[in-house]
């Protein structure tokens, strides 16, 4: 068994995630805005109705006349329940029952942006948000402790923009990324692993006494910035018809901060380290459809691919060779699909309706982290939207994400136990816009 202070640090992992608390394939946020919601965010690279398009493909800013602005918040409620098959502590420490209780807990991802006409063809633009998010948070005393106990994660996300109109058919656009991220992790390690610090090991006379003492708490806090862009194409197919593509590239985090540990008193070592980690964070391609079947309906497709095998395994650093491991992973690309459809019922009220289906990039039992008890889902939205006058709307979505039964068998480490049950999961997200054009 390696050190108890030897930390496998799952935050190596979360470094990459945003909000806390939201909840999307791996740790991607689509919670960008909350008028796409209601689609399940189909044709979210070609419906351009507001000021978010920033983030989804700016090329749409060529659709937004004037200065407009488009602000909301998603609040979501995941939830990780876990239950055990056989669990095992390592070097056969006793676990206890104690499952976890909801991992999941309510989060809000917020959000913001202004658009503005700079000449008949040229727009600018910023928005606000945070791409990538997720939080768990499990019983202190959990069967699971050495793999996680939990972590949260804030992030934000800055994207100045560009859109040029080609022709009345043809529109580009592009942006800046600015990225920042904050980690907070903290899981269990048992002191018996500190007998490697003792002279002698296993045999010197306080071994029993060391192997006896309470568990190590161990947390990282780790934050670091990064610099990334995007893309986006908007064609009008037909008067009916707009077709968008966008893209945003891979942002390579360099990460540092302090791990620290607390009830090492049996032996005397390090308490506190010096700790880096970097993580190469996805790039995604959208493909988009919005048509107009008539003046009352608009039906809306999203197919949209992530370069997560960009992550296959992860590193922290804690200036010791003794103190600083890897995080096995072996994540996927993935692929999303989604459909959508926007009923006007009245000149007011547009009523929306959306169903998709997200990959995982977690697709084996073995690799799956306890702090990100991942796999497929399936979304099943409704939202609305209120024309309050001309200038103003207001749109509101739900969605419920169903995740099927998903089992976990991790026993990538020994000396953190094998983590073995299944967990059931899923999750509900309500969201609130308002835009405005000047």
């Amino acid at each position: 068994m390696k050190s108890a202070s030897s930390l496998r640090i799952i935050s190596v992992l979360v470094l990459g995630l945003g909000a806390g608390g939201a909840y999307g394939a791996g740790f991607q946020l689509l919670e960008q805005n909350a008028s796409g919601i209601g689609n399940a965010y189909a044709g979210s690279a070609a419906i351009a109705e507001n000021a978010s398009t920033i983030f989804f493909n700016p090329a749409g800013m060529t659709r937004l006349p004037g200065v407009n602005v488009s602000a909301g918040a998603t609040a979501v409620r995941p939830s990780f329940k876990f239950s055990n098959t056989g669990s095992t502590g390592p070097g056969g420490l006793p676990l206890g029952s104690n499952n976890g209780g909801d991992a999941g807990s309510w989060g809000l991802v917020p959000n913001a942006y202004l658009s503005w006409q700079l000449s008949p063809d040229w727009y600018a633009g910023v928005g606000i948000g945070a791409p990538f998010g997720l939080m768990t948070e499990y019983d202190g005393d959990w069967i699971g402790r050495y793999h996680s106990k939990k972590f949260s994660i804030e992030s934000i996300n800055i994207n100045p923009s560009l859109a040029y109109k080609v022709n009345e058919r043809l529109s580009v656009g592009a942006g800046l990324n600015w990225m920042r991220l904050d980690a907070d992790y903290r899981r269990n390690s048992p002191a018996a692993g500190l007998i490697t610090f003792l002279p002698g090991g296993i045999a010197n006379p306080a071994a029993p006494i060391v192997a006896g003492s309470p568990d190590l708490e161990a947390k990282v806090k780790m934050d670091g910035d990064a610099w990334g862009w995007n893309l986006g194409v908007l064609f009008e197919a037909t008067p009916s018809t707009r077709i968008g593509f966008s893209y945003r590239s891979k942002m390579k985090i360099n990460a540092s901060g302090h791990t620290t540990i607390r009830n090492a008193s049996p032996v005397p070592i390090p308490t506190r380290f010096n700790a880096s980690t970097s993580v190469e964070l996805p790039d995604t391609a959208v493909l988009s459809v919005a048509h107009d079947l008539n003046s009352r309906w608009q039906i809306l497709a999203d197919v949209s691919w992530t370069g997560w095998s960009s992550i296959k395994s992860l590193e922290i650093d804690n200036g010791d060779p003794r103190f600083s491991d890897d995080l096995d992973l072996r994540f996927r690309d993935t692929w999303r699909l989604a459909l959508g459809a926007n009923y006007k019922a009245t000149p007011r009220w547009t009523l929306k309706g959306g169903l998709a289906w997200d990959q995982s990039p977690v697709d084996s039992a073995r690799y799956r982290p306890t702090s990100l008890p991942d796999s497929n889902r399936y979304w099943v939205s409704v939202g609305a939207q209120y024309n309050i006058n001309e200038r103003t709307t207001l749109d509101v979505g739900y969605a419920h994400l169903f995740v099927k039964s998903t089992s976990i068998d991790n026993d990538t480490d020994p000396s953190k136990g094998v983590v073995r049950g299944d967990y059931k999961s899923n999750a509900n997200l309500i969201g609130v816009q308002v835009s405005h054009r000047f």
